[in-house]
């Protein structure tokens, strides 16, 4: 087996940038001597170097190490981008045997990089692993921007220092203690130490915490903390997460003698909530003497909770008797809703007072704080609260600006780039590493090392960034690197509209608002052709195979297989019939089809109440996060749409407007 030889890596020079039928080429750009090399050779090498880069992907990806070194010595000749990813597998092959000299020699190849950060979160693992602290704290400084789990290590090296400040960092640690729901491997550590020494208060936190997200896997590992005579079998576990009433009939009410037990008990009680809160009320009424009134409390919180996801009437009268715990975030938010659904304007005010200062601050509850002051006539702290929200490009914003009589604005574009500034973009070495797996379909590492080069932009930087996203088509990454200018915009690019000829068909065939189109879509796929949701969604507007299949037998697609939702035409074709579809079914209304697409057509029309609703509040009160956050966007984005289409102003809430009362009837579409 031949050995890896840092020495033989190639300099990281800077190429030349010509996109050529898709491909990224790239010259040397300070041999200054070099004869220069012509298109088609340049051509050839980058398709060589592509065959090259994905053995060696592959080679890496099944262990043998013998053909990695191999393909990374033919790669050494080919002056290809991509190179640096086969030496850092090289690296990654036995890691933990790795000679610190190659890393250092890695890190000085390869500075400020997306690669050069992963291989050091990835060494201080080692480090910890083996204990060799020494090392660790000058390495872990070189970290740009620590993920959760470096800093998960960082807190287990600092922790087992002696004459450290055990209080102060226990406080420190309890941050990830109570966020982290999946626990990575480099966190594992620091949570077995952290289940041991951590008094019962956040231990338990944790433990509520866990239950009320559905983490069965976290709360299990939470809870193999506890003194071994209290330790539950996985099968006990398992009753108790899948059947905890039988679990809960199972046991003797005076077996709650310790706080262990209690807690025990109240995480089966809030268990049951989550599926069935009038048998949990049941069930607390009966245990509640035993596990006592903070336990007590703390589950009507979680029955609560439940009772407003279902948009129960009794939610506010279940927080009520929550008093006397700490409610989570997300049962403070609910809290809110709750009295939104019924236009409890007191109620709403109350909710957001009691929240902690952060939460209360952010822009959601600023907005419905507002809107409580302006229901119950407190005009001037109204205008206050709408004031402060203006100016940004979010949906709360559109409503604010709104409210105060201002119209929603695209700010006027930024200067035209210049080609010194265009040029620097095309020589970035980190964008150009993205596209070129871009170019390969490798879009996972493409989004990762794209993310880290245009952190620390400047907006002119990101503007050239996101053009030269534009360019390549990678139109995900043009949009995001547009939205995260802070005062030159180009909303052109924020709100790209590719496919423009098929969309503008494909809505014209449907009598569909092309601007509601291009604001689902910006949402569903960010113009991803390819984009796959780990739900099974496929393509531009991300149809489900059940949905692609129906939608064709409806409407008479001959010849359609699976394979061409992908395929831009059908998958427009198919995606447009189906906003079509619900849009019939669901009163005309685009935020109920909105929520349809997202979620399906009987959960939308299950949300609405049997009177007309104010559109935001049947938002607002959607119970799946991922489907509220995406309504508020779509209808956001097709303001915007709307504007740049038309030159015209736009208004959000006119499109909102009210939701009819709910009729009885069913809506027959999958």
């Amino acid at each position: 087996m031949k050995p890896f030889c840092l020495s033989a890596m190639l300099p990281r020079v800077l190429r030349l940038f010509l996109p050529v039928f898709g491909l990224v080429i790239l010259q040397p750009a300070l041999a200054e001597s070099a004869a220069p090399v012509s298109l088609e050779r340049a051509e050839t090498e980058t398709a060589v170097g592509d065959q090259l880069f994905l053995a060696a992907r592959e080679a890496f990806r099944v262990g043998n190490r013998a053909k990695l070194v191999g393909l990374r010595d033919e790669l050494a000749a080919t002056h290809y981008i991509l190179t640096p990813y086969v030496d850092f597998y090289l690296l990654q092959q036995g890691l933990e045997n790795q000679d610190k000299a190659a890393i250092e020699a890695f890190l000085k190849e390869m500075p400020n990089s997306y690669l050069g950060e992963r291989l050091i979160t990835d060494w201080l693992k080692v480090l910890a692993k083996k204990k060799l602290w020494s090392d660790f704290p000058r390495m872990y400084a070189r970290l740009q921007a620590p993920d959760r789990e470096a800093e998960c290590v960082n807190l287990q090296f600092r922790l087992q220092q002696s004459g450290a400040n055990q209080a102060a960092l226990f406080q420190e640690a309890e941050k990830p203690w109570q966020v982290v729901t999946d626990v990575p491997e480099g966190c594992q550590a620091l949570f077995v130490y952290l289940g041991e020494y951590l008094p019962d208060e956040p231990f338990w936190q944790r433990a509520r915490l866990m239950a009320e997200r559905g983490k069965k896997n976290a709360l299990q590992q939470t809870m193999r903390a506890l003194p071994n005579r209290e330790q539950m079998d996985s099968r006990q576990f398992s009753q108790l997460w899948d059947k905890p009433l039988i679990w809960l009939n199972q046991q003797r009410l005076d077996a709650t003698t310790t706080r262990n037990k209690k807690e025990i008990v109240a995480l089966a009680i809030a268990r049951l909530a989550a599926s069935n809160p009038d048998l949990a009320i049941v069930q607390l009424e009966r245990w509640q003497k035993n596990i006592g009134m903070e336990a007590t409390a703390w589950c009507w919180g979680e029955i609560a909770l439940a009772g407003a996801w279902r948009h129960r009437s009794e939610a506010l009268k279940w927080f009520a008797n929550s008093q006397g715990t700490r409610l989570s975030h997300e049962a403070r938010e609910w809290r809110v809703r709750a009295a939104l659904r019924q236009q409890n304007w007191a109620a709403v005010r109350a909710a957001i007072e009691a929240m902690p200062e952060e939460q209360r601050n952010e822009s959601t509850w600023v907005y419905w704080l507002a809107r409580a002051d302006r229901a119950q006539g407190r005009l001037n702290d109204a205008r206050d609260r709408f004031w402060s929200l203006r100016g940004e490009p979010h949906y709360y914003s559109n409503l604010a600006e709104e409210e105060l009589g201002l119209p929603i604005r695209i700010p006027a574009p930024a200067e035209p780039l210049t080609e010194v500034e265009r040029a620097a973009a095309h020589s970035n070495p980190g964008l150009l590493r993205a596209l070129a797996l871009f170019r390969l379909d490798l879009r996972l590492e493409g989004v990762r090392e794209w993310n880290w080069a245009i952190r620390g932009m400047d907006d002119r930087q990101l503007l050239a960034a996101a053009n030269l996203a534009r360019e390549h088509k990678v139109y995900d990454r043009a949009i995001h690197t547009a939205n995260q200018t802070r005062s030159q915009h180009n909303y052109r690019v924020r709100f790209l509209a590719p496919f423009n000829k098929q969309v503008r068909a494909a809505a014209s065939e449907q009598a569909l608002d092309d601007a509601w189109v291009y604001g689902l879509m910006r949402q569903e796929s960010r113009f991803v052709t390819q984009a796959q949701s780990s739900a099974g969604a496929s393509g531009l507007m991300q149809l489900m195979p059940s949905t692609a299949r129906w939608v064709a037998k409806r409407i008479g697609l001959k010849d359609y297989n699976q394979a061409l939702v992908t395929e831009p035409s059908t998958n427009l074709l198919l995606g447009t019939s189906y906003m079509r579809m619900v849009l019939d079914g669901l009163d005309n209304h685009p935020v109920l089809a909105s929520a349809a697409y997202n979620a399906g057509p009987s959960r939308a029309q299950g949300w609405r109440t049997e009177r007309a609703l104010d559109a935001t509040i049947y938002i607002e009160t959607i119970p799946f996060d991922e489907t509220r956050d995406y309504v508020k966007k779509v209808m956001s984005n097709t303001v915007y749409y709307a504007m740049l289409f038309t030159g015209k102003p736009a208004s959000l809430q006119t499109r909102l407007g009210k939701i009819p009362a709910r009729d009885g009837s069913t809506v027959d579409l999958p």
